[in-house]
């Protein structure tokens, strides 16, 4: 069988393609992917055998290129970057194709986080973007603002069944319930980050209850503070 790479391809603007992923795509025969994450790679797949793929149709498209393949080179592109949020898909695909190539990408929390001045190394990374259960994460959430930590969080859209539906005004309202001040805790919303479409809420949470955001969101908690080296002058000033 071909190499087949499963590479992250960045938040949403070409610009944001790395050289390797670059690379990878121009030298490539088949591409299988989602609508929006094609889109943004369009300018380096021209020519080559593209499947567009949907959450309904995806196993049936990587059934049919399986035996198909021969020696040609597949890849799978993910949004933002494959090793956050995708586990359960690149799971799937080493389970089909056997050895599959992961190339990592520049992900959405990491330029969210750089746009409302989080460090990362000081926050909490949280996905509600999976289709398992939520519930501990939902707590994970909550321990992390009780303590004190940023937190960079992807929601989970699911409009179609409310129950799941978690996005920024639900949880909003869940915080709320569960006796957080939400009128003092300071939050960015970032929808479609990157793109020429991109949006981006500031305020504080409370502020979230009833806004509708696309499946394109990040969310930021912001409860950082400067902290530079000058505090720690004494490691060196002796």
């Amino acid at each position: 069988m071909g190499k087949v790479y499963a590479v992250g391809v960045g938040p949403g603007s070409p610009r944001y393609v790395t050289e390797i992923v670059k690379n990878i795509l121009q030298n490539c025969d088949v591409v299988i992917g989602y609508k929006y994450t094609l889109k943004t790679i369009e300018g380096l797949i021209d020519g080559k055998e593209i499947h567009e793929i949907t959450m309904n149709d995806q196993e049936k498209s990587y059934q049919k290129i399986l035996p198909e393949l021969g020696k040609r080179s597949l890849v799978i592109p993910f949004t933002g970057d494959v090793n956050f949020s995708e586990s359960e898909v690149v799971d799937r695909l080493i389970e089909i194709f056997g050895e599959v190539e992961i190339v990592p990408g520049i992900s959405s929390i990491q330029v969210a986080a750089s746009k409302a001045k989080v460090p990362l190394d000081k926050s909490k990374i949280i996905t509600m973007h999976v289709t398992t259960p939520i519930e501990d994460k939902k707590l994970e959430l909550q321990k992390a603002l009780i303590d004190g930590f940023s937190v960079i969080l992807v929601p989970r859209p699911w409009p179609k069944q409310p129950d799941k539906h978690f996005m920024p005004s639900e949880i909003a309202i869940y915080l709320r319930e569960h006796n957080f001040d939400t009128t003092k805790i300071k939050v960015h919303v970032f929808e479609a980050i990157t793109t020429e479409n991109e949006t981006s809420f500031i305020g504080t949470v409370n502020g979230l209850e009833g806004k509708e955001f696309s499946d394109l969101s990040v969310m930021v908690f912001n409860q950082a503070s400067l902290d530079s080296y000058m505090n720690y002058r004494w490691q060196w000033e002796i």
